[in-house]
């Protein structure tokens, strides 16, 4: 099959957050299952250049329509870690990606409504025709609008889209002039309840809306997400649009990319190990606390690595860090704050507990030491509010240390509880799951993790190698993927 990925990000050469992980990860592994990948991306003037490689033109004076006229744009092609990418950069006075950020302008619904305009021009009059155009997130949810109400009629009609939500929270509210814009021009028809309508706003569209109604198959990141998505709040919105398209609507998980995250192979580690002999992972732990000043110690370490938001339970985050120190344990933690007060409130926590020898709160974010602190650490928490997919989780059971969630989202699919989850034999268990919100719950599950590192250490150590031998590579993902193009292809 050729199959084009049109996203906003593609890791490491625009990285924000998991997106760009997912669409490098999943092109990868498509590709090496024999299909023709390529990637469509913005040519953001902040990118990581020096992840390009034979960065040249591959179309000059793409016109595209805009408005009443049309905006000349270049396309640029280079290789991003073998993977073919397709650099748009538009010569426009409205700078639309020379903005030194990815995201955050006031004006996003219009630069996302261009480059998906601009990403289907492209494909229109270089002749490319793949089988699956997979577009990612709000900022593409117009391809398929666009696809099906004008593309379709100019030598487009056998093209397929599979449209991916990693974020319900995010959807791409813009007003009518994105119609004009664009060209789509038919507000009655598109200010529809059935179409492009906001559910809440009758003066909005949607994008994402758009792109669950107009795409043949919509995904988000986990099973139990898409159910989320579908029948509580987690939908944000959409749990009725994505009823009335349920037929076409699943959760794939994510996979995490293991040529990276692997304990066998991490250059970021200074002892590698494998599940069968982990005396690495041993080392790993003295060398975290060399390297954090923390006392040597017969103490379990719990960490927590990620961002420090609401998202993210950032509350029992910050319990969490007392209560493991009140029951015997060391805590690290690594992750910068999103907000402000969040930022505030950890850096007292950190100049509170400046000289405590069981604790260290790194707030930012440091990718080598993110690893080290994976491979030294005895078990990670992850609190979530809501998680779509969550990647530390499956990091962490990679490397052998045991995750401690909250039954949301992607967590459910990947922890599966040790003493009670009864859809998993014993030996298939691999972590631990709590369910509320407040503090006794998150307590529950530290004392039971403590009390079996402590009291049993063989039955840790089982726990350790029975996590450690799960696939949460994007070998299943990539299966699943194929499968829904080859399902919609044949439409």
């Amino acid at each position: 099959m050729y199959i084009v990925q049109v996203a906003s990000e593609c890791a490491p050469v625009i990285k924000a957050g998991g997106l760009g992980d997912v669409v490098y990860g999943l092109s990868r592994e498509l590709e090496n299952r024999g299909h023709t990948v390529e990637l469509i991306l913005p040519k953001y003037d902040c990118m990581r250049y020096d992840h390009i490689w034979g960065l040249h033109d591959a179309y000059r004076d793409l016109l595209v329509p805009w408005y009443d006229g049309a905006i000349r744009c270049q396309v640029d092609c280079g290789w991003v870690h073998g993977r073919l990418c397709f650099f748009i950069e538009p010569n426009s006075d409205d700078y639309f990606f020379n903005r030194g950020c990815y995201y955050g302008c006031s004006d996003d619904p219009m630069r996302f409504a261009f480059f998906s305009k601009a990403a289907l021009e492209f494909l229109l009059k270089s002749n490319k025709r793949p089988d699956v155009i997979h577009c990612h997130d709000w900022q593409t949810g117009l391809i398929p609008v666009m696809l099906f109400e004008m593309y379709k009629y100019h030598g487009m009609e056998h093209q397929r889209v599979c449209y991916t939500i990693h974020n319900f929270k995010h959807q791409g509210i813009a007003g009518a002039d994105i119609l004009q814009a664009t060209g789509l021009n038919n507000a009655t028809y598109y200010f529809q309840d059935e179409r492009l309508k906001d559910n809440f706003n009758p003066f909005a569209l949607n994008y994402m809306k758009g792109g669950i109604v107009f795409s043949n198959y919509v995904t988000t990141v986990s099973p139990n997400h898409a159910w989320e998505a579908h029948y509580t709040d987690m939908g944000c919105g959409l749990g009725h649009t994505l009823h009335l398209h349920q037929h076409k609507f699943s959760g794939v998980l994510n996979g995490i990319d293991y040529d990276i995250w692997n304990p066998e192979i991490d250059r970021y580690i200074p002892h590698p190990y494998t599940a069968e002999n982990r005396e690495g992972k041993v080392k790993n732990k003295q060398a975290l606390r060399q390297r954090l000043l923390l006392q040597d110690t017969d103490k379990p370490i719990i960490c927590y690595i990620g961002r420090l938001d609401q998202q993210k339970g950032v509350h029992l985050v910050h319990h969490g860090i007392y209560y493991a120190l009140q029951q015997g344990a060391q805590f690290v933690l690594l992750g910068a704050a999103t907000e402000p007060g969040i930022h505030s409130w950890f850096w007292h926590e950190k100049q509170h507990l400046n000289n405590h020898p069981d604790v260290h709160l790194e707030l930012g974010f440091n990718e080598e030491l993110s690893h080290l602190i994976y491979a030294g650490a005895d078990m990670i928490v992850v609190p979530s509010h809501y998680e779509p997919c969550g990647l530390t989780q499956m990091i962490g059971l990679k490397y052998g240390t045991v995750p401690i969630v909250r039954g949301v989202g992607g967590l459910v699919n990947t922890v599966f509880d040790r003493d009670y989850d009864e859809s998993h034999p014993p030996d298939a268990r691999n972590g631990y799951v709590f369910f509320q919100t407040d503090h006794t719950a998150i307590e529950s599950a530290i004392d039971r993790a403590l009390e079996l590192w402590q009291h049993h250490p063989q039955a840790f150590a089982q726990l350790v190698t029975q996590g450690m031998d799960y696939d949460y590579s994007w070998n299943h993902p990539g299966e699943s993927y194929v499968a829904i193009y080859d399902r919609i292809r044949h439409q």
